[in-house]
């Protein structure tokens, strides 16, 4: 009896008369895959396609200037002519939700990619060099995750000054310290891996070891904080415009149209409505989506 037998294993050319061998799949179709399954996060991933769309094509088809005055129309309910009303201006809300959805956008992403920028820095050397260095850059997180990150953010523009840039810096410095924790563990669980120290026995510098071998198996983690770290920019940066520190109440920024509308609650709740709907989907497609990721590429939970 041959081995192929006593095996039970059929020889090659069964194969190759009968069935192909199965094709080995892609790791990106893999993860497109199992990410489809996940019905909640496709939705909030349309949702932010959707968003994204608005924000870049919303000057062009928007059926009014969102800057028009039109005394006429002032606190207008819904109607055909105005689809989400007006405001105490006569300014369309619609035209201007959809022209500020580019301005609140672009503010949450670019704080989201400067507090990461700079958090995964502090948490790579953090976790790389380890002793003195790794407790000094702990211990200045725990300070600064001793304040709420609104409370923080606050805190960061009374002291540069209101506007936009600066909300940017304030909400950034709020994130910091989360991706500098999150990265510092990540590289904890990669730094022993053995491509590390074949890298460390061939000379490597520790730059090239820690952004060329290391950094990359922390981005599963990175990817999916950042998703959601982004919803939480929006609201910081919300926040801060509705408080007065962000955009002036005549630009069309998310925060700033809640914050000019709560005055008229009573008499005009549409002012207050249509922004805080938009600020509340937006926000809860990103965590969805991050909690999408997350299980996606989690190995424990496949």
């Amino acid at each position: 009896m041959t081995d192929q037998s006593k095996t039970g294993q059929a020889p090659a050319s069964e194969f190759a008369a009968g069935e192909e061998l199965p094709k080995a799949q892609s790791r990106a179709k893999v993860f497109v895959k199992k990410f489809m399954r996940r019905k909640t996060a496709v939705a909030g991933l349309l949702f932010l396609v959707l968003v994204v769309i608005i924000a870049i094509t919303a000057r062009a088809w928007i059926p009014y200037d969102p800057n028009a005055y039109d005394y006429s129309a002032l606190y207008s309910g819904p109607t055909a002519r105005h689809l989400w009303g007006t405001d105490e201006f006569g300014r369309d809300v619609f035209s201007r939700l959809m022209a500020g959805t580019s301005l609140s956008l672009s503010t949450a992403i670019s704080a989201s990619v400067l507090g990461t920028a700079v958090g995964v820095v502090f948490g790579l050397i953090a976790g790389f060099c380890g002793g003195i260095v790794d407790s000094a850059i702990m211990r200045a997180c725990d300070v600064l995750f001793a304040f709420p990150g609104i409370l923080l953010a606050i805190a960061v523009v009374a002291i540069l000054g209101p506007g936009i840039q600066n909300v940017m810096i304030g909400v950034a410095v709020g994130a910091m310290p989360t991706f500098a924790r999150i990265i510092r563990g990540a590289v904890l669980e990669v730094r022993g891996e053995l491509y590390v120290e074949v890298a460390r026995s061939t000379g490597c510098s520790p730059l090239r070891i820690m952004f060329v071998h290391i950094f990359p198996g922390t981005l599963q983690a990175l990817i999916v904080n950042f998703t959601m770290n982004v919803g939480g920019a929006i609201l910081s940066a919300s926040g801060l415009s509705f408080l007065g520190f962000g955009a002036s109440v005549t630009e069309p920024e998310w925060g700033a149209m809640l914050s000019s509308g709560r005055n008229y609650l009573a008499t005009a709740p549409h002012m207050v409505l249509f922004p805080g709907l938009l600020i509340f989907l937006t926000v809860l497609a990103f965590n969805l989506l991050g909690d999408g990721l997350r299980d996606t590429l989690d190995p424990k939970l496949n």
